[in-house]
């Protein structure tokens, strides 16, 4: 039984020094850097004024592509603001407007004012369009941006061609109207994405960034980046381990939790791997470094999770598959309508105007909304009840979810360790007086068993009693005086060691952590710890079995744990004794498999898996990195949620079809009208009744968007 325990500092081992994050500029960082904001400059399809479509599109390009994100949604909602304004008057003294409304205002040289307005309209407001439909022609790749490029440039020139003479009715407040409509869907996208990934740049904050090493009897501080292989490293108590290496002087526990996804700090004696990243407990130990920059543990768990997200961004949006073949569709349907009224022998004036007309239709409004205010929506009434969508794409295909790879350690569990049973041996004593004893004992240490015994104390009204002489016995346990009775709480290798006789324990090996207490040198009893199945854990994985929807658990722990756990759950299965890569791999196996699987974890060991699973989930007790990994957080990490986000998921998607449909459905009716197809029947679409039907469109985009509040419980 390997269970023994020592007690040690862990202090705030749960969280990653976020403080020395800016403070370093190792080669790790700025690799990443160059990299990413590669990768971030690759992933922009609009063109440089426009937003990155999904989180997966942008690289881990850490403060700086942050900021460039947020400076990026400022200039769409000022451009939007200022259009805004100057369109009101635009729209006031349109021709059009006034006909359709009934009123008649008689402004002095209110066609070139109105010209003058849209035209800072269209360079100003509409440039990050212009910009993007250069971009979309250069890479041959029509799509949004080329469709409200045409339409906003062709309802301009004709309607500067009709201020200046050519017979005809401006498209002025049409082009005001389209690229206000416009930015605003832009802005609201933009808005919902919550930015650049910090995965990696909190993944290389867990470096503490400077490091003890021995050199000629001295220690001297060097940046972690100095460091090379064969150099002996000092980690004092509570310090963060700076490299890859193996022990060569002094006795430890350290907490890989984070890192491994092993729930129990590990004992580290001399010839032992240590990790970099993880943190020390109370003793005092000196290591070689074996492993530094590319090749230490961390760093290949940078390169996973950098992988696996590359991997995951050729995701296409469903919205510009629309407007690709719509850009098609505008501009063979605006030149043909054009020449095929020639040809029939129009004026020029009347076969212009049907093919602005075409051309300004067939760039509906409510395409560009129709995605947006899904998002917004989904998105905020998700963080409402406890989803964080940070990834739209993975969020709205949580609906194809097959299988669901659960994490143990505070996923399903609790990740702290709390008292499972206390056994007593002696007649002297009873399960409180054992428990207040050791607790007398305990209160002296940090180890997660002291902190166990102590809740347990606490939950039962105990009150703990003052000790002194207490004694740490390293490897074993510890000791002291108890009022003035000799206690100590010991592990397995002490009752070993000094070959103490103790009845038949009824610990389930393997799964609880057993801890003996002896008074006055004679075993009183025996306290069991186990990491706690969260209450919500067996009714989400009822929900999720109901819905046909398989469940695997994935954890560091040993054969034993895993299957309690998956047992006592129902589970389908389970995968013991799992190295971080090895819960990437299991991904991608079952991904070849035809599976479409969910990843579920809180550990930095986690983020691999859930960078590379079709949805990643963390729950929001565990640590920033699998957060920033993860594309939906589960704010109240309570595995019920799951069924809700899939639920919720299949909702979404509905509404961004229907409004999808309709937002380009309409397009269908409306195009062949203002083609003029029925012109003979006396049918025609003028451009106030195509301006009308946009109006509609968006209306109707815009409310079933709303409906969808009432989705999600």
């Amino acid at each position: 039984m390997k269970n023994s325990h020592s007690h040690h500092q862990e202090h705030n081992h749960h969280q990653p020094a976020k403080s020395q994050a800016k403070s370093k500029a190792g080669k790790v960082e700025e690799q990443l850097e160059e990299k990413t904001l590669h990768a971030h400059r690759e992933a922009m399809p609009h063109g440089e004024g426009t937003p990155p479509p999904h989180r997966e599109h942008v690289g881990h390009d850490g403060h700086g592509g942050h900021d460039h994100h947020r400076m990026m949604i400022d200039d769409f909602k000022k451009r939007f603001w200022i259009s805004l304004v100057l369109s009101v008057p635009v729209i006031v003294l349109s021709p059009m407007v006034q006909h359709i409304l009934g009123y008649a205002l008689d402004v002095p040289y209110s066609m070139y004012i109105a010209f003058v307005l849209s035209s800072i309209i269209f360079f100003y407001g509409g440039w990050p369009f212009l910009t993007g439909l250069a971009e979309e022609v250069k890479k041959g790749a029509p799509g949004m941006m080329t469709l409200i490029g045409v339409a906003i440039t062709v309802a301009y020139g004709y309607s500067t061609a009709v201020t200046f003479g050519l017979e005809g009715m401006d498209f002025f407040w049409e082009l005001a109207t389209l690229i206000v409509v416009m930015l605003l869907g832009h802005w609201i996208e933009m808005k919902s994405v919550l930015g650049a990934s910090k995965a990696l740049e909190l993944l290389v904050s867990m470096m503490p960034a400077e490091a003890q090493v021995l050199r000629d009897g001295q220690t001297v501080t060097v940046k972690v980046e100095e460091l090379r292989q064969g150099d002996v490293i000092v980690v004092k108590p509570g310090e963060k381990v700076p490299a890859d290496g193996t022990v060569v002087q002094g006795e430890s526990y350290l907490n890989e939790s984070m890192l491994t996804g092993e729930s129990k700090p590990v004992q580290k004696v001399k010839d032992d791997q240590v990790i970099g990243g993880s943190i020390n407990g109370n003793g005092s130990l000196q290591v070689r470094v074996e492993s530094t920059g590319k090749d230490s543990y961390l760093n290949k768990v940078i390169n996973l999770v950098q992988e696996a997200q590359k991997t995951k961004s050729e995701t296409q949006r469903l919205a510009d598959k629309a407007a690709k073949w719509l850009a098609y569709l505008a501009l063979t349907a605006g030149f043909g309508t054009f020449a095929a009224w020639l040809m029939a022998g129009a004026e020029l004036d009347f076969a212009l105007e049907r093919m602005v007309t075409v051309m300004v239709i067939s760039c509906p409004h409510a395409l560009g909304l129709a995605i947006p205010l899904v998002v917004a929506i989904s998105t905020a009434v998700s963080a409402k009840n406890g989803l964080l969508i940070r990834n739209r794409t993975a969020f709205e295909n949580s609906r194809n979810i097959t299988t669901i790879i659960f994490d143990k350690t505070g996923t399903l569990t609790q990740g702290s360790h709390a008292v499972a049973q206390v056994v007593v041996f002696q007649q002297a004593f009873n399960e409180q007086e054992l428990l207040r004893l050791a607790a007398g004992v305990e209160q002296h240490s940090e180890h997660y068993i002291s902190q166990g015994i102590l809740k347990k104390a606490k939950a039962e009204g105990i009150t703990v009693p003052a000790s002194d002489s207490f004694n740490y016995l390293p490897g074993k346990g510890l000791e002291g005086l108890v009022e003035g009775r000799d206690v100590k709480v010991v592990g397995p290798n002490y009752i070993k060691e000094f070959n103490v006789q103790v009845p038949q324990s009824q610990a389930e090996e393997g799964v609880e952590t057993v801890v003996y207490v002896l008074v006055d040198r004679k075993v009183a009893g025996y306290i069991t710890l186990r990491d706690q199945i969260r209450p919500e854990s067996a009714g989400a994985i009822r929900v999720l079995k109901a819905n046909g929807i398989k469940n695997l658990l994935l954890t560091g722990d040993n054969e034993r744990v895993a299957q309690s756990v998956s047992d006592k759950l129902g589970m389908d299965g389970y995968l013991a004794n799992v190295l971080p890569h090895q819960k990437q791999e299991k991904v991608k196996e079952l991904q070849q498999q035809g599976e479409f699987v969910a990843m579920t974890g809180d550990g930095v060991n986690d983020a691999p898996a859930l960078a590379q699973a079709d949805v990643g989930i963390a729950v929001g007790s565990g640590t920033d990195v699998a957060a920033e990994t993860a594309d939906i957080i589960l704010v109240n990490s309570n595995p019920q949620d799951i069924a809700s986000l899939i639920l919720f998921g299949k909702a979404t998607y509905r509404k961004m079809i229907q409004n999808l449909i309709w937002a380009t459905g309409y397009n269908i009716i409306a195009l062949p009208l203002a083609a003029g197809v029925l012109y003979n029947q006396g049918i025609m679409v003028s451009p106030a009744v195509g301006a009308a039907l946009m109006s509609l469109s968006t209306v109707i985009v815009a409310v079933n968007a709303q409906l969808l509040r009432r989705q999600i419980k």
